[in-house]
């Protein structure tokens, strides 16, 4: 009976570890296509999708990359990695702005294939390795990209270290539990630059926030995360989407190394201003 017993236990872990992965479709086909990688400033480097953006950070100890975008951006990703002369391979370090399928769909080969080290904010590893289940709103998804365990949980203001670079997480809840933006020093032969890569606290529930259960200080969040991005301080600015910093109308196809046309602090205070707008009339009600 114990021999049965086990066997069913044994089935029972296999049909959960085969769940099936169903990435939402319909998505807006930016998310899928190929642009041009370039250099932003120092040693930061775009390799994502025409809208799904992925940074490179490229140090003298190996690579950091932030964000995978969906799973078919596998490809878009490692041809621009190699088109800027890099090694692929040379990933270390993986990070991520939010725990949403758009944002780390291919994370998780993307460990498996070079062996880097996953470092998350503590309050998405629970979405990560549920592969979104357990995120407030788009867990009624499923699961929607490939479960993967974090190496490292992070904290507001820890910091990642990888050869001449150091880089600060800044927590920046709301979006996602674990939402968070980083800030880092770079440097080219003629300026230094004070970098910083926004998640922007928009809002993605139609719900009242009183109605989360499963997010219960999601309103909260939101409040101390506007606060706290109003008072960042840096020189040039990128986010996780290449529109939210209106990449194409800065920068077309060929253009010349330019870290200047990232310098529109006003632009990034604008923008969270519309957004803090959009949040305090959805609190009204």
């Amino acid at each position: 009976m114990k021999k049965i017993f086990l066997m069913v236990l044994f089935s029972c872990s296999l049909l959960g570890f085969a769940q099936t992965v169903t990435e939402p479709a319909n998505n807006p086909k930016e998310w899928s296509q190929a642009t041009e990688p370039f250099r932003i400033a120092g040693n930061l480097y775009y390799v994502g999708t025409y809208d799904l953006a992925s940074y490179l950070i490229v140090t003298e100890k190996g690579n950091i990359l932030i964000n995978t975008g969906l799973a078919n951006s596998l490809s878009i990703i490692k041809e621009n990695i190699k088109a800027l002369g890099f090694d692929y391979k040379s990933i270390k370090i993986l990070l991520l702005t939010q725990a949403h399928f758009d944002h780390l769909g291919a994370m998780s080969e993307i460990k498996k294939e070079t062996g880097a080290k996953l470092y998350v904010d503590e309050k998405d590893a629970d979405a990560l390795e549920t592969g979104g289940k357990l995120d407030y709103e788009l867990g009624k998804y499923g699961i929607s990209f490939k479960p993967v365990k974090p190496d490292f949980l992070l904290k507001n203001n820890d910091k990642i270290k990888l050869g001449n670079t150091t880089l600060t997480m800044l927590h920046h809840p709301g979006h996602t539990k674990g939402s968070c933006s980083f800030i880092f020093d770079t440097k080219d032969k003629n300026s230094s630059y004070k970098i910083l890569i926004a998640n922007m606290p928009s809002i993605i529930v139609d719900r009242k926030f009183s109605e989360i259960a499963s997010y219960k200080d999601i309103q909260k969040d939101y409040t101390e995360t506007f606060k706290a991005m109003k008072k960042l301080d840096f020189d040039l600015w990128v986010a996780s989407h290449a529109s939210q910093f209106e990449l194409h109308d800065k920068r077309k196809s060929g253009a010349p190394y330019n870290p200047k046309i990232f310098m529109d602090k006003s632009k990034f205070f604008k923008n969270l201003e519309d957004l803090e707008n959009i949040f305090l009339e959805k609190i009204k009600n």
